[in-house]
């Protein structure tokens, strides 16, 4: 596992972007809105938990990378079987409480008052955001499907309403469309990560 990278400073602030926000564990929860796990591992005072996710591009593993070592957890980037990006962290007992939050059993789970932040909209963009044409997808897990509509309510509470797509197949996603949606949605976000790969998939207002 490769230790995460260094990264450009942004060049400009919103008030309510991502890079206005102080850094938090819980900003993480992004990664679970998107098809991101979370495991407990080991028992008793050992007890800790891993945050994992499976994401397309190196790029979004590096980004995600720095975000976790902004939480204060350690990253660790690797490859999967099928030669995909995965990032994760180190079992970490600050994750316990969360992972006791997202999950029921072994399914993953949206808290009932769970609502998206700036920080943790970042974290779903990186993880598994696309525009398609004039809209932007956030995607969701295939693998949870009681998770949709918890969190397309949840994004309706922060004022971005979204359109739950592609619930029967393997690509489910929240589409946001219109300008104000959108606006709102790269308010929150932040600038991309550098380079062209992460421009092109980034959230544009209209």
């Amino acid at each position: 596992m490769a230790r995460w990278p260094t990264v450009g400073i942004v060049s400009q602030l919103s008030f309510f972007s991502a890079e206005a926000v102080p850094p938090a564990v819980a900003d993480l929860t992004g990664i679970l809105a998107a098809p991101g796990q979370v495991v407990l591992v080991g028992q008793g005072d050992a007890r800790a938990a891993r945050l994992s996710v499976v994401v397309e591009d190196s790029w979004r593993a590096e980004a995600l990378a720095v975000m976790i070592a902004e939480a204060g957890l350690q990253p660790e980037i690797g490859r999967t079987d099928e030669h995909n990006p995965l990032v994760r962290t180190a079992p970490d007992r600050r994750l316990v409480s969360l992972a006791t939050d997202w999950t029921r059993g072994a399914v993953k789970t949206v808290p009932p008052q769970w609502l998206p932040g700036p920080r943790e909209l970042r974290a779903w963009t990186l993880a598994a955001g696309a525009p398609e044409a004039d809209r932007y997808l956030l995607g969701l897990d295939p693998h949870a499907p009681d998770t949709h509509s918890p969190l397309a309510s949840a994004m309706m509470r922060v004022g971005i309403a979204p359109t739950l797509i592609g619930t029967r197949g393997a690509r489910p996603a929240l589409r946001i469309s219109g300008r104000r949606r959108l606006s709102r949605l790269v308010e929150n976000v932040g600038d991309p990560p550098a380079g062209i790969e992460a421009l092109e998939a980034w959230p544009r207002a209209q």
